[in-house]
């Protein structure tokens, strides 16, 4: 199952989103209109988190996954070089301005020009998930994609991404696993230590504590990296070696 790629070559990368707003009145009349029907197919699809019988805020709480009606907060990113796994978020209450960062990121570590370019993009779920929902928020923003994330017209195999939840699948397309159940089986330590992906709203909006989610995101980039490591029978990621970089 080895991805045959010098993983210092590697950029692991995750994402933290929230709904839009603090809360459903806060959105505009044509938003809320559109969250409304959207939420009218979801009960079909997801009766445990949509359902008649919950508020419209109630169920907008459980927006942050849909790029059209939820937003970045923050994206961190890891990538070994000498040794040395070096961290780095992009976070904060101005979606624009953490993006722009991001995009300026990727264009210079992934520019062939340089001697040690990045080639690919790693994460755990980020082809359903983290990549596109990145790519609706820049355009939503009016940034234009960088050239690892522009993958319109390409095909699968030319795309610079690898998912640690596809290489767990192998080929078995109906199956989901969590990146906490794998760092479990792997021995790994877990990032869900002290919040979860269905805490960040309230960490954002109610608690307005960002650095608390850079925290946790900056761990999720951690375990995805020791976990593709485990995967490919690779030395892992020591505490001591990971440098947080500003």
């Amino acid at each position: 199952m080895a991805v045959n790629v010098n993983v210092e070559s590697i950029l692991f990368f995750d994402i933290e989103t929230a709904p839009l707003t603090a809360s459903f009145s806060e959105l505009s009349e044509d938003m809320q209109h559109l969250w409304a029907d959207k939420t009218v197919k979801l009960q079909h699809s997801m009766p445990d988190r949509f359902n008649e019988q919950m508020t419209m805020d109630e169920q907008y709480r459980n927006a942050g996954v849909y790029a059209e009606f939820a937003r970045v907060v923050c994206i961190s990113v890891g990538f070994l070089n000498g040794g040395t796994f070096r961290v780095k978020s992009f976070y904060g209450e101005n979606e624009y301005e953490l993006l722009c960062g991001f995009k300026s990121m990727l264009d210079t570590a992934f520019d062939i020009r340089r001697p040690k370019a990045l080639r690919f993009l790693c994460g755990h779920n980020i082809k359903e998930f983290d990549v596109p929902f990145v790519c609706r928020r820049m355009l939503i923003n009016g940034i234009q994609l960088p050239e690892v994330l522009n993958i319109a017209g390409k095909k699968p195999w030319e795309t610079s991404f690898i998912d640690t939840l596809e290489l767990w699948k192998f080929g078995d397309f109906k199956n989901y696993t969590s990146l906490k159940t794998l760092t479990t089986i792997f021995g790994i330590p877990t990032p869900k230590d002290d919040i979860d992906g269905s805490q960040v709203r309230n960490v954002f909006y109610e608690e307005h504590d960002v650095e608390r989610i850079a925290t946790y995101c900056q761990k999720d980039v951690v375990a995805t990296a020791r976990v593709y490591l485990r995967m490919q029978l690779l030395p892992t990621i020591s505490d001591e070696s990971i440098l947080y970089v500003k």
